[in-house]
């Protein structure tokens, strides 16, 4: 960032030098201006009581996706499934990414060659799912899907044989972020590496992946899984995430909101809940007779034990009073408020 010059004066002691030896001046007003600069600074990087709570580190993107990448697709998974707002987030970045989903068309310059290649994918778009499930729309939109909510997803091809009587002999398997193997390290004779997972040549430029054929948190019998992974080409994998730094996986994007998702969630059941209790007791009567001086009804277990409960229009029949006391239930913006009273003399009564 280039910054703005600061509002240096130019005092009388300036003017005369500046009459005497103009070079002089300019020089040390200069200087004065980049003096100036550098006692401003930015102010979000200055050290005192207003950034002590910042705790921020200058490790890579894949070290820190590395440590946290596992427990944040956990968590907005869990997020999106439970968290109305989330799951409704997601739906419509999916909605809006997607739309009605990629239609190609062939542009070659023979019509004839277009009229067939468009007619090609007409055919092999409904079978374009390796597991059966729905076709290339809706892989497409599984797989944006798949981005937001789990950071990353894989597309794989699959080749398929003639006997299979698809449209075109290949079809699109998707595998969640959790079918890499990220604990997997090592160093190729030939100057290419493994590093959690993906595999480089000696330049860097991908060239496999090491993945899990089964899904390790599948609840499949133990000895019905493999727990090796196997090594597919980059060839035929398609990584789909949002590059935000020079990373080489995914983070889900609600990130940012979950904390204050999940304690938005926490304080509209907290508030649920209260309003409930609220609502559940009317009042309490005082002065009542000796066989209706406790909360009515009176629930018990099977060995005769009561049963504490609240229940909505219950009224409570206190000892040794005179009047009785409303519950006003107060609103959700302000705390709860004192019962109001009344006495048989008033008009309220």
């Amino acid at each position: 960032m280039k910054p703005t010059p600061p509002d240096v004066p130019w005092g009388v002691i300036d003017r005369i030098v500046a009459t005497v030896a103009p070079r002089t001046a300019a020089r040390r007003y200069a200087a004065r201006v980049v003096i100036a600069n550098l006692r401003r600074g930015y102010e979000a990087a200055a050290r005192g009581r207003g950034t002590d709570g910042c705790r921020a580190g200058s490790t890579a993107a894949d070290a820190e996706i590395a440590v946290a990448g596992g427990p944040l697709r956990d968590r907005m998974r869990d997020l999106v499934r439970n968290d109305p707002l989330a799951a409704k987030a997601v739906q419509v970045l999916v909605s809006n990414i997607v739309g009605t989903g990629i239609r190609p068309r062939a542009a070659a310059a023979d019509p004839a060659l277009n009229k067939l290649a468009d007619d090609l994918w007409k055919r092999w778009a409904p079978r374009a799912d390796a597991n059966g499930h729905t076709d290339f729309h809706g892989l497409t939109a599984l797989a944006v899907r798949e981005m937001i909510e789990g950071g990353e997803v894989f597309a794989l091809r699959r080749r398929r044989r003639a006997s299979d009587r698809l449209a075109a002999p290949v079809q699109i398997q998707l595998n969640e972020a959790d079918h890499l193997d990220g604990a997997k390290f090592d160093n190729r004779p030939d100057g290419g590496r493994i590093v959690k997972g993906i595999e480089y040549d000696a330049l860097g430029r991908r060239r496999g992946y090491w993945m899990f054929p089964d899904h390790p948190g599948d609840a499949m019998p133990v000895f019905g899984r493999r727990f090796e992974s196997l090594r597919v080409g980059a060839e035929g994998v398609a990584h789909l995430f949002e590059r935000q730094r020079v990373q080489n996986r995914g983070v889900p994007w609600g990130v940012p909101a979950m904390r204050a998702l999940r304690g938005l969630g926490d304080w509209q059941t907290a508030e649920l809940v209260r309003k409930k209790i609220e609502a559940s007791m009317v009042g309490f009567v005082f002065g009542a007779d000796e066989d209706q001086q406790s909360m009515a009804p009176v629930v018990q277990d099977a060995d005769g034990n009561r049963i504490e409960q609240f229940e909505p229009g219950l009224i409570g029949y206190m000892r040794n009073g005179k009047d009785i006391k409303f519950n006003t239930p107060a609103s959700a913006s302000s705390g709860p408020r004192r019962p109001t009273s009344c006495t048989p003399s008033t008009a309220a009564c």
